[in-house]
């Protein structure tokens, strides 16, 4: 698969490298520690064994056993609990240490298998007669994921010969004890160790990917202990490869290669159709090398390890956040200067050398003790290559093995590492200092960003660069985010603790609602106070309207009204006693004019009865016929 691709290339460019640099042939250096046979007495001696690649060797440590052979399952493919086999040691009696036969399946398959049926640790005797190799986990794949990370024992390969000798003394009925030896396979010659890290920023290559990444997280919290000590001096490195003259032009090296072919990383999906493409992986690489430069510049070195971590975490490749917007969110968080990085990495598009990836590919060819680099990922301390599984314990052990006897920090003499990444910077995490809120939460594996819970209040957002409080309760921190003031004996917030707008200014101000919210002039602006009789005086949040002479002001209405219900009635009153006036003098006028109809009508009666009948008694009156009637 990729790895195995990715290998065969590196291999080639080391090559290559080492032709153009005149230097010799390109070779691999397999990792060994020391085995010595205590007894029997006829195979008694020091003889050489590989560390595999995988397990937690015992660096700077020794570890003796009694070696035992298998009758059944001599290969370890099978699991030994169906031949009802087990290699759990006695009480006090000397570890187990399980011989089987190299062929049939997969080194790290064979160690799993004797591990389970409780072993110390496993020999493995190669099948023909050659030099040791390194002993690698599988290709990737799901089912060999899920036992090469709980791998926990070590292994080592020994040769063919000494594998026969071995099983032979056991055959005859000796007891075979043997003491594994890695003391030395790590040089320690002073107070300081010096180590690098051979990486790769693509998080979409499988199982090893996987496996680099959770250490990353894991290891930063111990690595920048010893970094700020001034105990290590760590160097990341990445493997670049380069596209032939011929191809540069095509295709695939453009979409995989940057400086015009001169540095390449396989395409990611390996798809050159779609998702990303192989420079972006190496351009990328190369800004975690110029992170860690410019970091380095200022005495921050472990900055490096804030970067990469932060970087796996929000710019994912299965997320579409593989991309510089990303990374510069990431490098702002973390207080970088964004300028000098861009400059120190260059022009992709140059057809020219880059000096930080040429160095890259230099350092790539094995110097001294060390081999070239051809495993992704490669740890190498004090120049010299670890073997085993990429965990902070086994790491740890491996460059605490590195340090002078004597001069050990004191956190490689104890079980336990710890450090407040929160106390510097805040870890690079969101705050809000006025509400004494963060972001930031120590743990043993290092900080992570995650927003808070505060009073059965939880705050959402990305941890990193905004949290805000969210459902119900959240006016009650902080004013939800949220514009708010004290003046004049009054408090307002632009706070909302339901619906969808979470902030709004309240009734007598305009504004955001968050940064700010200014006072509304309702007597400018003719909201309120509009009456005839109404004052209008504008206040901090409000206003203040008064009525002419002894009238109440209505707010709700914006109307004046009497003060009292007693003036109220007196009104009313005098209304009464108007209409009742009004109703007496309609009377009276009626019975004037009722007296005077019938006064009226009594004198014409008398004239008309006098024209026929006079009195005696009576004067004559008037008629008021005409004579003309008569």
């Amino acid at each position: 698969m990729e790895l195995t691709r990715l290998l065969h290339v590196v291999v080639v460019v080391s090559v290559v490298l080492l032709s153009a640099i005149g230097s010799c042939v390109a070779r691999f250096v397999v990792e060994k520690n020391s085995l010595r046979v205590t007894s029997p007495e006829k195979i008694k001696g020091t003889y050489d064994s590989a560390i595999g690649n995988f397990g937690i060797p015992q660096y700077g440590g020794s570890m003796a056993g009694t070696v035992v052979y298998p009758k059944d399952n001599q290969k370890a493919c099978k699991a030994f609990d169906e031949f009802g086999i087990s290699f759990q040691s006695k009480p006090g009696s000397l570890p187990t240490f399980v011989l089987v036969d190299r062929g049939d399946c997969f080194f790290a398959l064979k160690v799993w298998n004797v591990q389970k049926a409780g072993a110390s640790a496993v020999l493995v005797a190669d099948d023909m007669e050659e030099p040791l190799i390194t002993m690698d986990t599988p290709e990737e794949d799901s089912s060999s994921a899920r036992y090469i990370e709980n791998i926990t024992i070590p292994s080592a390969l020994i040769q063919k010969t000494f594998g026969e000798a071995l099983k032979k003394s056991i055959s005859s009925g000796d007891m075979v004890n043997v003491n594994l030896d890695w003391r030395e396979a790590v040089p320690h010659p002073d107070d300081r160790v010096e180590y690098e890290l051979w990486s790769n920023s693509n998080d979409e290559c499988g199982v090893k990917c996987d496996m680099l990444m959770e250490f990353l997280k894991d290891f930063k919290g111990a690595a920048q202990i010893l970094e700020k000590g001034g105990y290590t001096q760590f160097t990341p490195h990445y493997i670049t490869w380069y596209c032939p003259q011929a191809f540069t032009i095509s295709k695939q090296c453009k979409s995989q290669c940057i400086n015009h072919g001169r540095y390449c990383a396989p395409d990611p999906e390996q798809d050159f159709s779609s998702g990303y493409d192989g420079k972006d992986v190496v351009i990328e690489n190369l800004r975690q090398l110029c992170v860690f430069r410019v970091a380095n510049e200022s005495n921050k070195a472990w900055l490096w390890w804030d970067y990469v971590t932060d970087f796996q975490i929000r710019c994912p490749m299965k997320e579409k956040k593989y991309n510089k917007e990303c990374a510069d969110e990431v490098i702002r968080s973390l207080g970088l200067d964004g300028k000098k990085i861009e400059k120190c990495m260059g022009d992709p598009n140059a057809d020219a050398d880059n000096p930080v990836l040429k160095e890259e590919q230099d350092a790539q060819v094995g110097k001294g003790s060390r081999g070239d680099v051809t495993i992704l990922p490669t740890l190498v301390v004090n120049n010299r290559q670890y073997r085993g599984k990429l965990a902070k314990g086994a790491v740890l052990k491996a460059i605490c093995s590195g340090f002078e006897e004597t001069t050990e920090p004191a956190v490689c003499l104890s079980g336990d590492v710890e450090t407040n990444e929160c106390l510097d910077n805040n870890g690079g995490c969101w705050q809000d200092k006025a509400a004494n809120l963060t972001a930031c939460k120590d743990t043993f594996r290092g900080r992570v960003c995650e927003c808070p819970l505060v009073d059965a209040v939880q705050f959402k957002g990305d941890g990193y660069t905004h949290c805000e409080a969210s459902g119900p309760g959240r006016c009650t921190i902080n004013n939800g985010g949220c514009w708010h003031k004290s003046q004049d004996g009054h408090s307002y917030s632009a706070c909302l603790d339901i619906g969808d707008v979470k902030c709004q200014c309240p009734p007598g101000f305009k504004g955001d609602g968050v940064k700010s919210c200014e006072d509304v002039d309702e007597c400018k602006e003719k909201k309120a106070c509009q009456c005839p009789e109404c004052s209008c005086k504008n206040t901090w949040g409000s206003y203040e309207c008064t009525c002419s002479g002894d009238l109440l002001y209505m707010r709700d209405h914006d109307t004046c009204i009497a003060k009292t219900g007693t003036e109220v009635r007196s009104a009313w009153a005098a209304v009464w006693i108007i209409l009742i006036g009004l109703a007496m003098a309609g009377g009276g006028a009626y019975l004037v004019y009722k007296y005077r109809l019938r006064s009226y009508m009594d004198s014409e009666i008398r004239a008309i009865m006098a024209q026929y009948m006079p009195l005696d008694s009576q004067n004559e009156v008037p008629n008021h016929v005409s004579e003309d009637c008569a």
